[in-house]
């Protein structure tokens, strides 16, 4: 008599060693799969759940209506890692701005920005900021904590739903310095990329500097657009509007940038907010433009936004024309960024969660 091992079926209300607490999204298409086989499943419904969070925009568990209905209620406490629109607001230009609440009750910023060809989204990568930028809302919110990679992707693919239209475009500039918070932004850029489809050439990560990291940068080898906010031509401009450059200074982080063009081959941006009286005389453009002289560059003019907070102003048109033309003069790729959703609070520098929710 041949003795027959018996094989053990997983019983679909069981489940076994299963994380259901950590959130889905963020994970790879491999990572999913080994997930599920974690709960007993085969390893094809890997491939269907990575269709259903990336693809269907499932929100609850219960929604995947691929998976058995059994296993469905069994796991429906099973966090996929959505956040909610507490607050939307629509400018006349179609920007929209979202609050979202987070698992925890704490609130980010994102901004969805169309044009006929695109649909670009602004993302968070902090709670608030640390870096205390005086011409800017977030960074006078103050600094809660950095996001997780789900919270960041779940951005975009919210706009992406509420616009009933694909995302082509992610700026890394809302609330957050994204190099304080580099693990979990370089695992979101992975994401957006392999797993919702979104090119690396169309993503953008803005930082005002932080030592070593844009260097560290460099050596992943991405294809994205790197914007340093410089916003002054010079140091003691520069640490009057930005208090980390007192322990970085301006000619540090301009040799780090260099470093970084060299070794990536990429041409790299750099925002320069225009605050009347202070950054915006020519002396600043001719100033400006010998420091990036033989830098394979382009500078982002961006007049100021008013938030009601700081004593700036911006400039006059004629003023903005003036340093583009010095700029232009010295050979410096050079474009004026007039920022869309000041309607809404969605501009450039007006982030901030100050409604009452």
């Amino acid at each position: 008599m041949i003795n027959t091992p018996i094989v053990s079926q997983t019983s679909p209300d069981v489940i076994p060693s299963c994380d259901t607490a950590s959130a889905l999204l963020g994970k790879s298409l491999s990572e999913l799969t080994e997930w599920v086989q974690q709960c007993g499943q085969p390893a094809y419904r890997g491939r269907q759940l990575h269709q259903w969070i990336y693809q269907q925009g499932a929100r609850q568990f219960s929604e995947i209506s691929v998976f058995p209905k059994q296993w469905r209620e069994t796991m429906r406490e099973t966090n996929i890692g959505r956040s909610t629109i507490a607050y939307r607001a629509q400018a006349p230009d179609g920007t929209v701005k979202y609050l979202l609440r987070l698992a925890d009750g704490q609130i980010i910023e994102a901004v969805g920005i169309p044009t006929d060809k695109r649909l670009t989204v602004c993302v968070s990568s902090q709670v608030g900021c640390p870096m205390g930028c005086d011409f800017c809302a977030t960074g006078k919110g103050g600094f809660k904590r950095n996001l997780q990679t789900h919270e960041i992707v779940d951005q975009v693919l919210t706009v992406q739903e509420d616009f009933q239209r694909r995302v082509s475009h992610i700026v890394f500039m809302g609330m957050g310095e994204p190099l304080l918070n580099a693990d979990r932004v370089l695992a979101a850029i992975r994401c957006l990329n392999q797993d919702v489809g979104i090119s690396q050439r169309g993503i953008t990560l803005s930082t005002v500097g932080i030592g070593g990291r844009i260097r560290d940068l460099a050596q992943h080898q991405l294809q994205i657009t790197l914007a340093v906010s410089l916003h002054a031509s010079n140091q003691a401009l520069r640490e009057q509007l930005i208090p980390s450059a007192l322990r970085y200074p301006l000619t540090d982080l301009l040799a780090e940038c260099r470093e970084y063009v060299q070794l990536t081959k990429r041409r790299m941006t750099f925002e320069y907010i225009l605050l009347a009286g202070l950054n915006d005389l020519p002396e600043h453009a001719e100033e400006l433009a010998d420091r990036l002289r033989g830098f394979q560059t382009h500078v982002n003019l961006i007049p100021y936004n008013p938030i009601g907070e700081a004593d700036y102003q911006r400039p006059s048109r004629e003023r903005i024309q003036e340093f583009v033309k010095i700029l232009e003069a010295h050979r410096i790729a050079v474009s004026v960024r007039y920022s869309r959703g000041l309607e809404a609070d969605a501009a450039c520098g007006q982030l901030r969660a100050n409604q009452r929710l």
